[in-house]
């Protein structure tokens, strides 16, 4: 992924329109890492080695799967990474009732032309953040492993490419939580890095309670 040309942010660390030249030294490249994890923080507080992982998993063009209780900013960190770095980012909620074409989409025929539509899913963004994965059945969970693997849709014998940089955040109960489908093997080794969240220290916490304060 040519993260130079994407991540353009400005001297304060906020996402700006426009693209940047690429990046070809190390020195570069590594303060221009430092400046995400900067501006991510500033949203996700006190867990500064999530924020890390992520970031160096979007670099490495992984998927990242976040095991962890509701409540600690899961979602947030999806948000602030894909805006951090000029991304387009989808949500996709799982539940029991998904359907595989909830998550890549669907061809719908279109009467005025006589012909078959694609209607593209959630799955077409930069940075796809898959709550609570495992609360689906298998079949809905299948509908990822060619996106995550080929970084394309194949629809009804249609193949679609999907856009780049392509980043899965998944987020599952643990194991023991009722009412939950484990993810199989094949779909684990699709993500680079298992991680999990956890609620911040004291420090942060009262940091974020002073402006409501």
């Amino acid at each position: 992924m040519d993260l130079g040309a994407r991540a353009g942010l400005d001297p304060q660390g906020w996402p700006v329109a426009g693209e940047l030249p690429v990046i070809t030294e190390a020195s570069e490249a590594a303060l221009l890492f430092e400046r995400i994890v900067d501006n991510i923080a500033r949203v996700v507080q006190g867990n500064d080695e999530a924020i890390r992982l992520s970031v160096t998993c979007l670099v490495a063009g992984g998927h990242l799967l976040v095991e962890d209780v509701p409540g600690v900013g899961k979602t947030s960190l999806g948000k602030a990474l894909s805006a951090s770095v000029s991304c387009r980012h989808r949500r996709i909620q799982f539940t029991s009732d998904l359907l595989p074409s909830d998550v890549t989409g669907v061809s719908v025929f279109d009467a005025t032309k006589t012909t078959f539509e694609f209607r593209p899913g959630p799955i077409f963004a930069n940075i796809v953040l898959g709550d609570e994965i495992n609360r689906t059945p298998p079949k809905t969970q299948s509908a990822l492993l060619e996106s995550m693997e080929e970084r394309q849709v194949t629809v009804d014998g249609n193949t679609y490419k999907l856009p780049d940089p392509f980043m899965v955040i998944a987020t599952q109960k643990p194991d023991r939580a009722r009412g939950t489908f484990p993810l199989p093997i094949s779909q684990l080794d699709r993500f680079l890095l298992r991680i999990q969240i956890g609620y911040p220290a004291s420090s942060p916490r009262l940091s974020c309670s002073r402006p409501i304060a």
